[in-house]
Formats: structure tokens, C-alpha cells, sequence
């Protein structure tokens, strides 16, 4: 199992968007010193509450230049509201700088990015569809054409290529079936959504454990938890509750700019139906006992996420846990506090059982 850290860089009112972006900065800085896998952030512009992440492209080719080792990961590129064809340069050229250290998810966006983006939200399906053909076709063609609804190129040839052969590792996810069964069939990676408990996953999960076996690919998950760790369970509380409380809100946030009946029938009408669900507004409703007991967050004593780990690895199909250090407004010293006592408390839990096993 690989471990990661997300984030979506989360931003509360009056913080400094040029303090936020540096914090995070030398909190990638920190987990490649530590040892992590992989940092993944998102891509969404508008709400402050829930990111600030307009450009992880950028972010990665900075951090590659400060970091020696720890991968990087876009969860996920919004494909509806990107030209593919130029999209496929940009990742090329940041594979370039980051020296193959990059991988990218593709996704089909939030839906209340839409109408800030001024794109009809019934052109998200197909526009993300062609994306990912016109995607694939740039990077494993040395020249290309395409005909499609919304793209229609002729003899285009992407430049620069990618370091990575034919392209860097792609991921995806989202709460339609449709999506877990497509990433199944291309043998791509998933992200699972950070706020939802594992029963709610499983039917999803195993639609795309099913689809890999189906088409001969090891199944990728990439389970992504909130955590939070001390020795000490009243310290825990009493530094993480308030963040923890506001990264359910933050998430459920943008909603609110969905709320009329509607845009609520539009949402369901055209795929986008979880939005339109309650769902992520009944997450604020969570105490921060029912957040920790349902295991939405990972938050107690190192020993005690070892064995939640420990849970989650024998559930099969893991591979990655990308624990979330940066929410809610968490100040940078207890994220990097979570990054730390995680790396030299958690991770060698896991890492000594492996080479014990070779060793064996």
C-alpha cells in the first residue's frame, strides 16, 4: 500500500490566499522529506471555502523543484471546462519539470462549477468523453484527428511529449456507477470521495473491482481519509474538532449555490443528481463523535490508525490511503504534526511487514 496526502486546499475566510499557497508548499516539502508516496491536490476555482487549487499544474512544477522524491497527482483535471488538446501539452510539459513525477485524474467536475465556467451543465457528459478519447489519442499518436460533437481537429500533433511512456498514469472518480465501471475497463485508478463512510462505497467499489477483473487490471484504489494523531485523546480533540467541524461544511459549501427547485431538477436531469441529493448537507449535521466513530476521519492515537489502516488494507483492492493534513483551516504546524507522527508511526507499521515478508 502506498501512502498519500490530499488536499484541497481549503481556505476559511480572511487567510491570506499567498499564506495558504506557501503553507502548502513547504507541507509538500515536508511529506517528500518524510517519506510519502505522493501529493495530490485538486483543480476547482470559485469557492474559496472549498479550494483554492485554480492551478495544480503550476503548484507541481514548483514543488518538483524543491522535493527530490514524492510524486504528484491532480485529483482531479475538470475535462468539460479544459481544451484537451492544449490540456495535453500543459501535462506533458509539467511531466517534463517534474522529471516523471507526475499523474493525473480526470474527472468530470463539481456541477456548481458550471455556471461560474458559463458552461450548459448537459455538456459535461459528452464533452468529457471526447476529452479523454482526444487525451489518449495525443499522447500514444504523433499526430491525430478527431471528429466528434464539441472537437473536431485535423492532422494536430501535441507538443511538447511527455517524459512518461505513452503518458503519465491516469485516475479518476466521482459517485456515478458509470464512472467506477469505465475506470475498471481502462484499468485507470480511482479516487474514492474523503466524506463518505466505507458501506456507502462498497456497491461502487465493487463495480469497478468486477470491471478490472473483466479486462486483466489490478484494481487502484486511492481511499482518502482526514487524520489527525497525538498520543493524547484530549489534546486531539481539543486541537482538530473545530477543523474537522469545517471540513464537512467547507465541502458542503458550494451548494449552496444550487439551492433553488430549479436548478435541483436540472441537476438530476442531467446526471448530476448526488448534488441534488442532501447528501453533503447532511454531513454538517455530524458531530465530531459521529465523524470519528463512522470513520469519515481517521482521528486518534497513532496505534489506533494503525489498526484502522490495518482494517481498511484487508478490505482488498487498496492502493493508496491519501490521508487529508491540510482542512478546515488547520493550522500549518498541526499539519505538519499529522505528517510527521503519520510517517514515523503509521507508514513503518505497514512498510517493516512488507520487507519482513521478503525477508521471510
Amino acid at each position: 500500500m502506498r501512502f498519500g496526502i490530499y488536499c484541497e486546499i481549503q481556505t476559511p475566510p480572511g487567510k491570506s490566499h499567498y499564506d495558504m499557497i506557501w503553507e502548502i508548499m513547504r507541507q509538500i516539502e515536508h511529506a517528500d522529506d518524510v517519506g510519502f508516496d505522493v501529493y495530490s491536490t485538486i483543480d476547482h476555482h470559485f469557492f474559496q471555502k472549498f479550494s483554492i487549487s485554480a492551478n495544480p499544474l503550476a503548484m507541481f512544477a514548483a514543488a518538483a523543484q524543491r522535493t527530490q522524491r514524492i510524486r504528484f497527482r491532480t485529483a482531479l483535471h475538470t475535462l468539460p471546462l479544459e481544451n484537451p488538446m492544449r490540456l495535453a501539452g500543459m501535462i506533458a510539459e509539467t511531466d517534463i519539470l517534474t522529471n516523471g513525477r507526475l499523474e493525473c485524474g480526470l474527472g468530470r467536475g463539481h456541477a456548481w462549477l458550471f455556471g461560474p465556467s458559463a458552461l450548459p451543465l448537459e455538456e459535461s457528459r459528452p464533452r468529457y468523453n471526447e476529452a479523454i478519447d482526444i487525451l489518449e489519442l495525443a499522447f500514444t499518436k504523433d499526430k491525430f484527428s478527431y471528429e466528434g460533437q464539441y472537437y473536431n481537429v485535423k492532422d494536430v500533433s501535441v507538443v511538447p511529449r511527455p517524459l512518461q511512456k505513452p503518458h503519465p498514469k491516469f485516475y479518476t472518480g466521482g459517485t456515478s456507477d458509470i464512472t467506477y465501471q469505465m475506470a475498471g475497463e481502462k484499468g485507470w485508478g480511482i479516487f474514492v470521495p474523503p466524506l463518505l463512510p466505507w458501506k456507502v462505497l462498497e456497491g461502487p467499489l465493487d463495480i469497478y473491482k468486477k470491471a478490472c477483473a473483466a479486462h486483466g487490471h489490478t484494481p487502484d484504489i486511492v481511499y482518502i481519509r482526514p487524520v489527525y494523531l497525538d498520543d493524547d485523546e484530549s489534546v486531539i480533540r481539543r486541537e482538530v474538532e473545530d477543523a474537522l467541524l469545517n471540513f464537512l461544511a467547507f465541502n458542503a459549501s458550494p451548494v449552496d449555490s444550487l439551492q433553488d427547485e430549479q436548478t435541483k431538477q436540472e441537476l438530476r436531469a442531467k446526471g448530476y443528481g448526488f448534488y441534488a441529493s442532501g447528501a453533503l448537507e447532511s454531513l454538517t449535521k455530524l458531530t465530531y463523535e459521529e465523524i470519528v466513530d463512522q470513520e469519515i476521519a481517521f482521528i486518534g492515537t497513532p496505534e489506533k490508525v494503525v489498526q484502522q489502516v490495518a482494517n481498511l488494507q484487508a478490505k482488498g483492492g487498496i492502493g493508496e490511503l491519501a490521508i487529508v493534513s491540510n482542512f478546515g483551516g488547520l493550522e500549518n504546524w498541526k499539519s505538519i504534526k499529522t505528517q510527521q507522527l503519520f510517517a514515523e508511526r503509521v507508514i513503518p507499521a505497514f512498510r517493516s511487514s512488507v520487507n519482513k515478508i521478503a525477508a521471510d
